[in-house]
């Protein structure tokens, strides 16, 4: 189920109340009169089924509920309702809770996911430094520690929804993150490169040698594709699904951050193959996930539409940002 908060405008709560209260996948309706304090307004609260929420979120919009308004508010939380009405409310929503898409939930993890921060730019570096530790020692251990540490599907996602959904700026935001946060990650690993280099703890023998463990990530193949492709669309039905621990699952499965690391290496220690290498499964990588991840979300766009009304599912293409 998922909470819906709503601040309303006095003069929409009775219509608001009585809409919702028709619903067969709504229940638990409060109604607090004069509780909103900044905006001002009535306090409504109730409980949705999952693959409902989008639909009974557009019903409000035709009562005049705009949620995007300066006097309107929509908050949506997950929860566990175990409860008689939940059931009912439940099964008289169609399809599987598992399967149902919040868009409006979909659209602001996405934006939150381009929001550039110091922990965004920190964990990347983290990963791609912790990759690079992997190339000197051939480490495959360090190289599924770096994939998962790495936070970078979080904008490939959001480039994804951006893609499907026409929200250029999301998309534009997105690119921007990934290539400022790639290009800090890999000049900070390279300048510690260098200092470890001038420290004699490195040297270029350490890329040249043999290293079966790790060689794979400077040397891309249509594999390589293929497992990018995959793993974009588990991501991203991780991250829409009801129920899902899949996510983590995804990153040993791709080599961004480590492909990032071994560039970081490749330029300290001037290896113009393995940069060249390193660059191309960086972008294979970052591409497949990209298609993957907005092929995904457009079947389950589609899907959707069949499910709900028409206008329900195209509702979240059409607020400004």
């Amino acid at each position: 189920m998922i909470n819906v908060r709503l601040v309303v405008p006095t003069h929409l709560t009775r219509a608001v109340a009585g809409h919702l209260a028709k619903l067969d996948t709504v229940t638990h309706v409060l109604v607090l009169s004069g509780a909103a304090v900044s905006p001002p307004g009535d306090a409504v609260s109730f409980d949705a089924a999952r693959e409902a929420v989008s639909s009974v979120l557009e019903g409000l919009r035709e009562l005049g509920f705009d949620a995007d308004g300066d006097d309107c508010v929509v908050s949506l939380e997950e929860v566990e309702t175990p409860s008689r009405r939940a059931a009912l409310a439940e099964q008289a929503a169609p399809g599987s809770p598992d399967d149902a898409i919040v868009w409006e939930l979909v659209l602001e993890r996405a934006r939150a996911d381009v929001r550039g921060s110091w922990s965004f730019y920190a964990f990347l570096t983290l990963a791609t430094m912790i990759a690079a530790v992997a190339v000197i020692t051939d480490s495959s251990v360090l190289i599924v520690g770096a994939m998962v540490v790495g936070p970078e599907f979080g904008p490939v996602s959001a480039l994804a929804v951006g893609l499907v959904l026409a929200r250029w700026w999301l998309a534009r935001d997105a690119v921007r993150l990934l290539a400022l946060g790639f290009a800090t990650a890999v000049a900070l690993t390279a300048a510690v490169a260098l200092l470890a280099r001038a420290g004699d703890w490195i040297s270029a023998s350490d890329l040249l040698r043999p290293r079966p463990l790790t060689s794979y990530i400077w040397r891309p193949d249509r594999w390589s594709f293929v497992v990018a492709l995959l793993a974009g669309a588990a991501g991203v039905l991780s991250l829409t699904a009801g129920r899902s621990n899949a996510l983590v699952g995804v990153f040993i499965s791709v080599t961004t951050v480590p492909a990032a690391g071994n560039l970081a290496l490749a330029l300290a220690l001037w290896q113009p193959a393995e940069i060249g290498g390193s660059l191309l499964q960086l972008g294979v990588n970052l591409t497949g996930m990209t298609v993957a991840g907005a092929a995904v979300l457009g079947a389950q766009r589609l899907l959707t539409r069949r499910r709900e009304s028409p206008r329900a599912a195209e509702a979240v293409v059409l607020d400004d940002r």
